[in-house]
């Protein structure tokens, strides 16, 4: 599967996970029901840090998603994206944690389409998001805003977030908030899979076809993360329960893998390597839009 690398912006927050799903849960501003529940059952299964972190690892940044949209020329459509304003009727750490994820991919979305004015109300939903969750303070946000108002400032916010990851990663390791990383994470994705579908509902394209096919992979890794932690959380289990219907689609599509022999070769003075191992996705139209239809259902859920 081919990756773009990993962006360690604002604007895919909660990619900060890769480091820190290895976790168990407790602390933080846990709801009332939730810490019921957690009494009443076991944690889970022990899981080894170096699993848990080849798994996160391997699902690719949301950003991927948004570059390669606007690459292929699609315009910019607010209208497919969560409104910022609905930030404020998440009440709940299980709705803030996958919205965080949600907005986080919205505000990729429309920085990477230098749309400044909407970048800044996602940035506003990200830090309301953050705050609520207990990790806002681990942000800048008013350098990252001011940054954010200049287009041409990637590179200054990728280091200005990057030093502000260590500390986020410190925080959740001390207070063990596994199941919230993997709820961001998944939310972020969710919705990477939600444009991907509606743009090529509009505008049918092959690279986004394959795209949509690759994601069998990284719904079968969230499927385990989520469920060591379905027996303490219903909402968990009730989001394991949607993701299965879209598994369900999943598995008629096939993927091979076909190796070929990798060849370095100079290219107009510079070193270039071609070959290696390389996917073929095999998508019918009909899976296609039942895909489409269930991750639109499933994502309806979850911004509420």
């Amino acid at each position: 599967m081919k990756k773009l690398p990993y962006l360690f912006t604002v604007f895919s927050l909660f990619v900060f996970l890769f480091g820190a799903c290895t976790q168990e849960k407790t602390g933080g501003d846990i709801d009332n029901e939730e810490k019921k529940n957690n009494e009443k059952t076991p944690s889970g299964p022990a899981i080894s840090i170096e699993v848990i972190n080849d798994m996160v690892k391997s699902i690719p940044s949301p950003l991927e998603i948004s570059f390669l949209i606007k690459d292929i020329e699609i315009k910019y459509d607010k209208t497919v994206l969560n409104a910022a304003e609905n930030a404020k009727k998440y009440n709940n750490d299980y709705q803030r944690a996958l919205n965080l994820g949600v907005y986080s991919t919205d505000l990729g979305y429309a920085n990477i389409y230098e749309q400044t004015q909407d970048a800044l109300f996602y940035l506003g939903a990200v830090k309301e998001m953050a705050d609520a969750l207990k990790i806002g303070q681990f942000f800048d946000f008013n350098t990252i805003k001011k940054l954010a108002s200049t287009r041409g400032n990637l590179d200054t916010l990728l280091l200005v977030t990057t030093k502000n990851l260590e500390n986020i990663n410190d925080h959740l390791q001390e207070k063990k908030r596994p199941d919230l990383t993997i709820l961001i994470l998944t939310g972020g994705w969710l919705e990477s899979l939600y444009l991907t579908c509606e743009v090529t509902k509009k505008q049918p394209n092959e690279l986004l076809k394959t795209r949509i096919g690759e994601q069998k992979i990284i719904l079968e890794q969230l499927l385990l993360l989520l469920s060591f932690y379905e027996q303490k959380n219903e909402n968990i289990r009730n989001l394991i329960s949607d993701f299965n219907k879209l598994n369900k689609i999943y598995e008629n599509v096939k993927i091979t893998y076909k190796s070929d022999p990798v060849v370095t070769k100079e290219v107009n003075g510079q070193l270039v390597t071609e070959g290696g191992t390389t996917s073929e996705i095999q998508l019918t139209e009909e899976d296609l839009k039942a895909v489409l239809e269930t991750v639109r259902e499933i994502r309806k859920k979850v911004i509420g």
